[in-house]
């Protein structure tokens, strides 16, 4: 089940991407090498103040990561099927060159910045991270 729900995040990325920004291109090319997926649940997710603050944090944060290329901010859709896990607040989908990119950018000041911001909005925070099929040849 979170193996199709990483797959239909990813589609929905690849769908979702073109229609950003001119200014949002450099960070809209998905890298397959290393996907670094997030999902956020806030303590009070119905809150305006909280989810603008947490909205500006992140978008702030990824603005100035050195490291991320790819920029994707997500709600959860109305989901009408069982499969579907919509308990989420927000996620996050960020590509990366390689796994050491992906290190650096866990300990970039950026990133450290957003936690110190924002983590006291968040209750629940889960990871998963991909390696492409083909980054390993």
């Amino acid at each position: 089940m979170k193996t199709n729900f990483f797959l239909a995040a990813l589609a929905l990325l690849c769908w979702v991407a073109p229609a950003q920004s001119q200014s949002e291109t450099s960070m809209n090319n998905f890298d397959p090498s290393f996907a670094h997926t997030v999902y956020f649940w806030l303590h009070n997710p119905e809150s305006a103040q909280d989810r603008q603050a947490f909205e500006k944090a992140l978008k702030t944060f990824l603005s100035r990561s050195q490291y991320a290329k790819t920029l994707f901010i997500g709600t959860p859709p109305s989901a009408t099927r069982d499969v579907v896990d919509g308990s989420f607040t927000y996620s996050l989908i960020v590509s990366f060159e390689s796994a050491e990119a992906q290190a650096a950018y866990q300990s970039e000041q950026p990133h450290l910045d957003f936690i110190a911001e924002a983590e006291h909005l968040w209750k629940k925070v889960i990871v998963y991270d991909s390696i492409g099929l083909d980054a390993g040849e």
